[in-house]
């Protein structure tokens, strides 16, 4: 009982000297509630130390002003000091990138240059297309030809004295091909050789045609062109129309084909019943060639069609009945693809024609140097059975066809009055320049062959599919 005492007075004093080290209060929160504290001194402690004196917070404040000062540097632009942790990469990405924008402002420079050397060049076409206009508006002073009498079968167009004068050197009395040879067919531009045709051309003697001779002979006369069918789109601006003059079955010759030749795939052949379904507009048959075609060259002989493959010097024969190619070779040399164009360009360089004597394809090499070259060609294995080389430039004139072994050529494509003026007879190797009028009656005229079969020139002027009467003379 007495231990039990003494044990009570101890913990009553203990608790004493505690209440004394301990602080109770009560204050209303800053939310409005009733807020209870009490304050228990440190039995090992006798004060705290101060917050600033602190290691790891000095650590801590180092490291995050070193976080800060490098965030403020990668976002705000600051150069970062050479001593600096990562100065170098940092330098080197703010070198490369003035250097890129250095770059960036030259090449701007040299577009505006570029543009304004544009303007200037276009500005000048204008003028010179304005200047050619006129020119072509000008009339010109010249003496009228000699009246010939109807019945005096030896008048040829062109042989007149009138001309001479236009088609031969001082000296040649022949007016043959060495009236070509003169400096200015060389140097000259194809727009030259345009207005050139237009000063030259004269009147048909006979305004309405010689009469009809059956048989091969000289082309004479030209009638006016007969309008068939204008294009729907831009497809249509140029392009190529035939009727076959040696038609196979199913096929018959009345069928009319059709390619549209603008476009960088071209490969939909257009096949119509008659004249009139093609006015009309209604393809009775469309196909789908293997390879695409290149330009307006193309022909259609004996059951095939005949064209050049895109972007080469391949020829092709494609055959109609079983929808398929059935031959292809190399034209050896000749230029392609805008080497040898006509003067309207279209990449023309390879003109396959069609006459009386088969199948014809007109074209130059570098050995000839422009001038224009004809091969017969085997309408099988489209092998080159003989080959000729004309006096004539290729890029000198609009377009050319072949009539009875004998090359024709059109002097201007936009003329609406210009000439068919120069003839290369295969039979005797000599050319010689000729007379006969023609019309562009819509300006444009991108394609011109022959039809043995109806005697017509078939042309495509300006989104119009057109046709021409011809006559020839007498063989002489």
């Amino acid at each position: 009982m007495r231990f039990l005492a003494v044990l009570c007075v101890s913990c009553l004093l203990m608790g004493t000297q505690a209440q004394s080290s301990a602080s109770f209060r009560r204050a209303n929160a800053g939310n409005g509630r009733c807020q209870y504290s009490f304050t228990v001194d440190s039995p090992t402690e006798a004060s705290c130390p101060s917050p600033g004196s602190s290691t790891e917070m000095e650590a801590l404040k180092s490291r995050l002003g070193l976080l800060e000062a490098l965030v403020a540097r990668l976002v705000g632009g600051e150069a970062v000091s050479e001593s600096s942790t990562g100065s170098g990469s940092l330098s080197g990405l703010q070198d490369a990138y003035n250097q890129v924008m250095g770059e960036k402002a030259q090449i701007q420079r040299e577009k505006q240059r570029l543009d304004r050397q544009v303007q200037d060049l276009q500005q000048r076409m204008e003028e010179l297309r304005q200047e050619a206009e006129r020119l072509r508006s000008r009339p010109c002073m010249q003496q009228p030809p000699p009246r010939v009498p109807q019945n005096d079968s030896s008048f040829k167009p062109g042989s007149g004295p009138a001309l001479s004068h236009l088609v031969s050197r001082p000296g040649n009395t022949q007016g043959d091909t060495s009236s070509l040879r003169d400096p200015a067919w060389h140097y000259s531009s194809p727009r030259y050789q345009e207005l050139t045709a237009v000063v030259t051309e004269v009147s048909a003697p006979n305004l309405e045609g010689p009469a009809d001779i059956s048989g091969c002979g000289d082309l004479v006369w030209v009638d006016q062109p007969e309008v068939h069918r204008k294009a729907d789109s831009i497809a249509g601006k140029y392009g190529v129309w035939m009727q076959d003059p040696e038609a196979k079955e199913p096929y018959g010759p009345e069928m009319v084909w059709r390619i549209d030749a603008v476009g960088s795939e071209v490969r939909q052949l257009f096949g119509y019943e008659n004249m009139d379904q093609l006015s009309r507009g209604f393809p009775t048959k469309v196909l789908l060639l293997p390879e695409s075609v290149e330009s307006t060259g193309a022909t259609m002989y004996r059951g095939s069609l005949y064209y050049q493959r895109r972007l080469s010097r391949t020829l092709l024969r494609y055959d109609l009945l079983s929808e398929s190619i059935a031959a292809r070779r190399d034209l050896p040399h000749s230029g392609f693809h805008g080497q040898f164009p006509y003067s309207w360009g279209g990449y023309t360089d390879i003109d396959l024609a069609i006459d009386e004597n088969g199948l014809w394809a007109i074209y130059s090499t570098n050995k000839a140097k422009g001038a224009i070259v004809l091969s017969q060609l085997d309408p099988h294995n489209l092998e080159v059975k003989g080959t000729w080389e004309t006096k004539i430039r290729k890029t000198s004139v609009a377009n050319a066809f072949m009539i009875c072994g004998k090359l024709y050529t059109v002097a201007s494509y936009t003329s609406p009055n210009t000439t068919i003026n120069y003839m290369y007879d295969t039979a005797t190797s000599q050319g010689k320049t000729i007379s006969v009028p023609f019309k562009n009656r819509y300006r444009y005229n991108s394609m011109v062959d022959y039809n043995p079969g109806q005697r017509k020139l078939h042309a495509w002027d300006n989104y119009y599919i057109v046709s021409y009467n011809v006559r020839l003379g007498k063989q002489e």
